[in-house]
């Protein structure tokens, strides 16, 4: 292609502007010209505003201040999710952004632990974790990656105002020399012969030409879905919640650096503390409760007084078979949705964007380039369905119906292996691609009440007192760094006042 892609992206909100400010940031604009189109009368889906450490990485690449982000967002910070009453009644587990022991411990520490925990040892894992001791005490400091320490052994997200997020982004990328169209999408025209899109036809009349197309039209997945005809694999079979219920309420006294989840009658309650407000939910589905129950039930539930009625959300869990077909890829919910339990669908997004970057078919279309992206989009989206159907599948509940149906449903296979390998023998599979990995699946394992019966034999070396006063060292150093933190609220009013006096700049590697 001898001249720049000219890069149409459909829709706005969270999506929209990660795609448009993160290829305006990492693509050399003599390479593409990006068009953003959405409209004002079409409303965004913000099913919650919790976030992964990998947004961090994604703000600091395209050279968004953070400072400023956690101000203007009116964000606070998050080591991690806590888990109510999933595995049985009166359980409660925090799922932590950073590894257990020392950062040379790797993954043999739990293996570690199981063995002193056979020796008599009733310690609980979470002990060993720096972002949950912090979680469990309400405290918060940024990692220090000066050393290999404990206390550079988390990482961080956001619980923050998505709506304002995506504003933050827009301003980013017109800034940069993305152009903004508002207007309705009225038709979409192919090309008679390929049924490539060529130009999408607004209700103003005006044509919009185009050589590549971005779906991000939500669920609605006007190009990908409606208009290319790319199936959806259904996978509620697994993912039984299909509505939402969100309401925000006034802010709590004490922010606490943790999204909170409750398993409850007919799903489950998140609890999503920011400066200003506090976000709460209600996922469930309809085959087990009533709209005006669950309602009810997110409202009698609430920590403050709420400040508005609550929003229905409508989805269902699942994803089309393919995010690249002909030249069009679909980004957030017009790709598919897999429910906000792990606070995944940012992560989603922006994993997709950086699949897609050096993907682009900047000298031409080529299908090997669309087969690659859909490779590893599944991979991302295989691994992260399995450890959401975990939480669902691997409880003791036997009080509603909705957990007596999930704790005997049938599986995916590649679930099914991973909970028999770890059961036996305390083996969590490693691999390169995909989100979750090793500290991310002990903590579901563990705090659901899945206890391996044996352990690699490898963590005998060394004796079993020696072995002991090693965690023991491990878990009184992290105990003192954590009691020199300071508390959450208080970081958070401080970091929110701070004027930085210099701008991270984009990634200099431009393609």
């Amino acid at each position: 292609m001898n001249q720049a892609l000219n890069i149409v992206i459909l829709g706005g909100g969270t999506a929209g502007w990660m795609a448009a400010a993160g290829l305006i940031s990492l693509v050399s604009p003599k390479l593409c010209r990006i068009r953003l189109i959405e409209s004002d009368e079409i409303g965004t889906v913000g099913v919650g505003e919790a976030t992964l450490p990998h947004l961090k990485n994604f703000n600091d690449t395209i050279g968004l201040d953070e400072a400023e982000m956690v101000r203007n967002t009116r964000a606070t910070f998050k080591l991690g999710i806590q888990f109510s009453d999933w595995g049985f009644q009166g359980s409660r587990y925090i799922h932590p952004f950073g590894t257990y022991g020392r950062a040379t411990s790797g993954s043999g520490f739990h293996q570690r632990w199981l063995r002193a925990r056979a020796a008599g040892c009733d310690w609980d894992i979470g002990d060993f974790s720096y972002a949950i001791v912090a979680a469990r005490r309400n405290r918060f400091d940024f990692p220090d990656t000066r050393n290999a320490g404990v206390s550079s052994t988390y990482s961080y997200a956001y619980h923050l105002d998505a709506s304002v997020y995506a504003g933050e982004l827009r301003k980013l990328a017109e800034s940069r020399g993305v152009t903004r169209t508002e207007g309705k999408v009225a038709d979409v025209i192919q090309d008679d012969e390929t049924g490539t899109i060529r130009s999408l036809i607004l209700e103003s009349g005006e044509q919009i030409d185009g050589d590549f197309f971005i779906d991000c039209s939500g669920f609605r997945s006007l190009l990908l879905g409606s208009t290319l005809n790319v199936p959806w694999e259904d996978w509620s079979k697994w993912l039984p919640c299909d509505r939402a219920f969100a309401v925000p309420s006034e802010s709590a006294n004490e922010l606490t650096p943790y999204t909170r989840s409750t398993a409850v009658e007919a799903g489950w309650r998140w609890r999503i503390p920011l400066q200003t407000r506090t976000g709460n939910g209600y996922v469930f589905s309809t085959g087990f409760t009533n709209e005006q129950d669950a309602a009810d039930s997110l409202l009698n539930g609430l920590d403050t007084p709420a400040l508005d009625d609550p929003r229905l959300l409508r989805f269902k869990a699942g994803r089309r078979i393919v995010n690249w077909e002909k030249n069009c890829v679909a980004l957030g919910l017009a790709s598919g949705f897999l429910e906000p339990l792990e606070s995944t669908s940012i992560y989603l997004i922006q994993i997709a964007l950086m699949h897609l970057v050096p993907l682009l078919p900047l000298a031409g279309m080529d299908p090997r380039l669309a087969d690659e992206f859909n490779r590893k989009i599944n991979v991302e989206y295989d691994r992260i369905r399995d450890f959401l159907i975990l939480h669902y599948h691997l409880t003791r509940r036997d009080d509603a119906e909705i957990w007596r149906y999930c704790a005997n449903m049938d599986v995916p296979d590649s679930l099914k292996e991973k909970m028999e390998l770890f059961g036996h023998s305390a083996h969590i599979e490693q691999y390169r691609d995909g989100l979750f990995t090793l500290p991310s699946w002990l903590a579901v394992y563990i705090g659901q009440g899945l206890i391996p019966t044996a352990y690699n034999p490898l963590a005998d070396n060394g004796s079993t007192e020696r072995l002991i006063a090693d965690l023991e060292e491990v878990r009184d150093e992290i105990s003192d760094r954590v009691d020199e933190m300071p508390s959450h609220s208080r970081f958070v009013e401080r970091y929110s006042r701070m004027q930085q006096p210099w701008k991270l700049q984009p990634a200099e590697t431009q393609l």
